[in-house]
C-alpha cells in the first residue's frame, strides 16, 4: 500500500510499505478516507524531535472497517469509524478513570500512545490507505454511513476535542472573556470551542493573516502580535484587567513577537498568558511541550526547561491545566453536535488533496504559504 514515509529533516516520501494485519482478536484494518496533517507532525518533520526515518505519519484518521478481528464484538465490516490519536487499551486505571492519553498498555514504560508519532509506541500511521487499529472496540467511534460530514469528521480524530479539550483545562464558563495564543487549526478550535461554551469575547493572537481571518469569521476577535504587544493590545480591550481564561495552543516552537518575530523563544506564549490573564484566572495548555528539543535556541530549553515567569503566575494566583487531550472523554458529544449541525468545525479546513500530494502539502503547510491551515489527505 502506498503510505507517507519520514525521510528525514523536512522531506517526506509517499512509499509502498507493507500492508497491516490482524495480529490481536481485538484489531481491525481500516481502508483510510480521509487523515490529516497535524501541526504536532511538523514537530517531527522539521527534525524537532528523536523521530528515525522511516515513521510512517499520520494520528488523524477515519475511513471504514475493512478487515475484522475474531475478538471484536461491536465492529462490523464496512462501518464508518474515525479513531482518536490517542491509541489506549480501555481497562488500565488511567483509560478506566478517563485519561485516555495516558493508557499505561499500549506503550510499556511509557504513559500513552499515539499512531505514527514519535516515542509514542509501535503503532503505525494512518497517512496510508489502511491502517491497523488496535483494542477496536474501544478505540473506534462509529459515525453515521455515507460520505456526509467528512471533513467535519476526521477533525474528531485530534484537533476539535484538542481545541475543546483547552477550554475545559481552563474551565472557560458562559459569560467570561478568553485569549487564545495561536490561530494554528487548534487554536481555532480552542476559540470555536470557547464560543461554543457560551464566551462572551474571544482574543486570538497569531501572524499570519489567513489565520487571523479565519478567527474573525467564526466571531473572534483577532490580534496581531508582529503589530505590538499582544498583551497591551487586549488589555486595552479589557479595561486593563486582562481576559477571565486564558489558552496556549502554540507550545514550545513560539516565536517571539516585535521586529524579532522569526526568533524562536519557547516560553514567550506562557509568559504572556501569566501576564494577559487576570489575577486568579486559569490557563489551559494544550500546546505541545517536550522533555528533550534537539533544536531549541539555547542549552535549558534543549533539555525541556523553560524560563517561565512561576512568581508572577503566584502572585496573580493563576491556576492552570496541562497535559495532551484525552479525545474519548468529548468525541461522542463533539460528533453528535456536529450531526444535529450545532458544530461545524470544517471551517478550518483549507485543503483536501490526494495522499500523493502529501510531500508539497508538507512543506507548504509547514512554510504557512498559499493559505495552508488545514490539509486532509484523501488515500
Amino acid at each position: 500500500m502506498k503510505a507517507v514515509v519520514y525521510k528525514g529533516p523536512f522531506e517526506v516520501a509517499v512509499e509502498e510499505v507493507d500492508n497491516p494485519t490482524i495480529q490481536h482478536p481485538n484489531d481491525v484494518i481500516v481502508r483510510v478516507t480521509s487523515t490529516a496533517i497535524c501541526g504536532s507532525d511538523l514537530h517531527m518533520y522539521e527534525g524537532r524531535t528523536a523521530a528515525e526515518p522511516g515513521i510512517t505519519f499520520g494520528h488523524e484518521n477515519m475511513g471504514t472497517i475493512a478487515e475484522v478481528g475474531p475478538g471484536v464484538t461491536s465492529l462490523k465490516e464496512g462501518d464508518r469509524v474515525v479513531m482518536p490519536f490517542n491509541v489506549a487499551c480501555g481497562f488500565c486505571t488511567n483509560c478506566v478513570e478517563g485519561f485516555t492519553g495516558y493508557c499505561l498498555t499500549v506503550n510499556p514504560g511509557f504513559p500513552g500512545g499515539a499512531y505514527g508519532y514519535v516515542a509514542m509506541g509501535p503503532w503505525k500511521g494512518g497517512q496510508a490507505e489502511y491502517l491497523r487499529v488496535p483494542y477496536a472496540d474501544f478505540n473506534c467511534l462509529k459515525l453515521p454511513e455515507g460520505t456526509e460530514h467528512e471533513k467535519d469528521f476526521i477533525l474528531l480524530a485530534d484537533i476539535f476535542p484538542t481545541g475543546y479539550h483547552g477550554c475545559e483545562l481552563a474551565q472557560v464558563r458562559p459569560g467570561e472573556s478568553v485569549t487564545v495564543y495561536g490561530a494554528g487549526p487548534v487554536g481555532l478550535m480552542a476559540a470555536y470551542s470557547a464560543l461554543l461554551r457560551g464566551a462572551k469575547k474571544v482574543f486570538v493572537v497569531d501572524r499570519v493573516p489567513e489565520r487571523l481571518q479565519k478567527a474573525e469569521e467564526i466571531g473572534a476577535v483577532p490580534i496581531n502580535f508582529a503589530e505590538g504587544d499582544p498583551v497591551e493590545q487586549i488589555h486595552a480591550q479589557t479595561e486593563g484587567l486582562g481576559t477571565d481564561k486564558g489558552v496556549d495552543a502554540v507550545g514550545y516552537q513560539a516565536s517571539a513577537g516585535g521586529k524579532e518575530s522569526d526568533r524562536e523563544e519557547p516560553a514567550t506564549v506562557l509568559n504572556s498568558l501569566v501576564r494577559t490573564v487576570r489575577a486568579t484566572g486559569m490557563l489551559g495548555i494544550p500546546g505541545l511541550y517536550v522533555p528533550s528539543d534537539p533544536g531549541a535556541p539555547d542549552e535549558q530549553s534543549k533539555q525541556g526547561m523553560l524560563l517561565v515567569a512561576v512568581g508572577k503566575l503566584f502572585e496573580k494566583g493563576l491556576k492552570l491545566g496541562t497535559g495532551q487531550c484525552n479525545v474519548k472523554r468529548y468525541n461522542r458529544q463533539l460528533r453528535d453536535m456536529i450531526i444535529e449541525g450545532r458544530a461545524k468545525p470544517s471551517f478550518v479546513v483549507s485543503h483536501e488533496l490526494p495522499l500523493d500530494q502529501a510531500p508539497s502539502a508538507y512543506d507548504k503547510f509547514d512554510k504557512r504559504i498559499e493559505g495552508y491551515t488545514k490539509v486532509i489527505l484523501h488515500p
